[in-house]
């Protein structure tokens, strides 16, 4: 059976921006801004996008589109290759495989938040409350008591919908329909905001940089985390939309545009959230669901037309969960497809049982089980898919398959930045994210 393929090289960047703009761009980025110096976290950050992006995502991509298959095939092929065997190669791409399905269904659990405060925004209910503390019990019953079980299948049902499509005809459609959705909102959104009293407040928070901050190791981790975990290396993902990408498609340009479009996506949302919260006086450096579920929520009822931003709001944040969790359920299809055969549906079906059955089990602990995800399945994930790309395959076939129908070839300085910096910068995302409970 022909494996599926994007049709167009812009639809495989937008499925990658896709799969890379989501929560972490949302209830994350704003807030680290905040913590960490305003404008001058962002030095910090861009410098890790870049080394990141022309290393680790560049190489997620060449590895899966080399091998044209996902985590399992394509490790298989790189221990085959330095005469390994499959087998080893194999059995380690359970860890991204199996970490992919399990964020996927931690992923999912929140993606159902979302559509229940959709649906109460569209219906007025989420107004019903006059404080945050109103907001928060309602959003301590929605996500510790097993409050919300039937948007969590409803956002599960929407995401095997598009994937049972398949590639081309599924999930480029789709995310061709999201994400430019998405950006639209945030930016109509971030212009709304900006007419509203006290929104200046947080312009001046954000561009009033505390440079002092930049000499701190912290600030530096933090940027780092935060970059490694927005361009959603886990090597599965990306690897594996890498795997649908045709041979004379532009590698690191692809990387690059994703790159740039997924910073993009976090700006907008910093420059959205942080001055909403301004304008009603709030704690500015507010992260993790609290923002989204408790603070932003409160902050929207007290707006001039806040129920249609409420709206809007929580519209672009589905999109956004929606395509970053069909990308995170694709690995595990993938992999039954590749290995064991399966047909689309088949595949899509299992993963559909099972993704469902623990998902609707997690439902109380989805934090610390979102916890363990991020904090060690992605990173051993990501400098597993580094190891054997760019050092079991040789320096020659990894250079053969990223110049592969660039218009620009990288430097010589490739090599080196993949092997050590890029590897080197997983370990240190690994080993300080199990110190300090998480840095993405």
């Amino acid at each position: 059976m022909a494996r599926d393929n994007f049709k167009s090289r812009s639809g495989f960047i937008i499925a990658c921006i896709g799969s890379a703009v989501g929560m972490g761009n949302i209830w994350l980025f704003p807030a680290r801004v905040s913590a960490f110096g305003g404008a001058a976290f962002l030095i910090p950050y861009f410098v890790c996008v870049v080394v990141i992006g022309f290393t680790g995502v560049v190489g997620e991509m060449a590895f899966g589109r080399a091998m044209g298959a996902g985590p399992m095939g394509a490790f298989g092929s790189a221990t085959q290759r330095a005469g390994k065997g499959r087998t080893l190669g194999e059995s380690l791409s359970l860890i991204p495989v199996f970490g992919s399905l399990a964020l996927a269904i931690g992923y999912s659990v929140v993606v159902g938040w979302i559509l229940k405060y959709l649906y109460g925004s569209l219906t007025g209910g989420i107004f019903r409350h006059e404080a945050v503390e109103g907001y928060a019990a309602e959003f301590n019953e929605t996500a510790v008591s097993f409050g919300n079980i039937g948007w969590h299948i409803v956002a599960l049902a929407i995401t095997f919908v598009i994937m049972i499509y398949g590639i081309a005809s599924g999930i480029e459609k789709a995310n061709k329909i999201m994400m430019p959705l998405f950006f639209v909102m945030f930016v109509g959104m971030a212009i709304y905001i900006a007419t509203l009293p006290g929104a200046s407040d947080g312009y001046k928070y954000l561009t009033n940089p505390d440079w002092s901050l930049l000499a701190s190791g912290k600030t530096w981790i933090y940027a780092l985390g935060q970059a490694f975990f927005s361009l959603s290396l886990a090597g599965s993902g990306t690897l594996v939309y890498g795997s649908y990408l045709k041979k004379d498609v532009d590698i690191p340009y692809s990387a690059r545009t994703v790159a740039l479009w997924d910073t993009v996506a976090a700006l907008v949302a910093a420059l959205t959230i942080i001055p909403a919260m301004a304008t009603a006086g709030q704690e500015l450096s507010v992260g993790g669901p609290g923002l989204m579920f408790i603070y932003l929520p409160n902050v929207f009822a007290q707006m001039p037309a806040g129920r249609v931003i409420m709206i809007v709001f929580f519209t672009a944040v589905a999109f956004a969960g929606v395509t970053s969790l069909v990308n995170l359920f694709e690995t595990p299809v993938e992999a039954l497809q590749t290995k064991f055969g399966f047909s689309r549906k088949k595949a899509v079906g299992t993963i559909a049982l099972i993704g469902t059955t623990v998902a609707l089990c997690i439902e109380g602990i989805v934090s610390d089980w979102m916890d363990v995800c991020s904090i060690y399945l992605c990173p051993i994930g990501a400098l597993l898919a580094g190891i054997m790309f760019f050092w079991l395959c040789g320096k020659e076939f990894v250079r053969e398959q990223i110049d592969m129908g660039a218009v620009r070839k990288l430097g010589g300085w490739y090599e080196y930045a993949s092997k050590y910096i890029f590897c080197g910068l997983t370990v240190i995302v690994l080993v300080m994210g199990s110190i300090l409970g998480g840095i993405g």
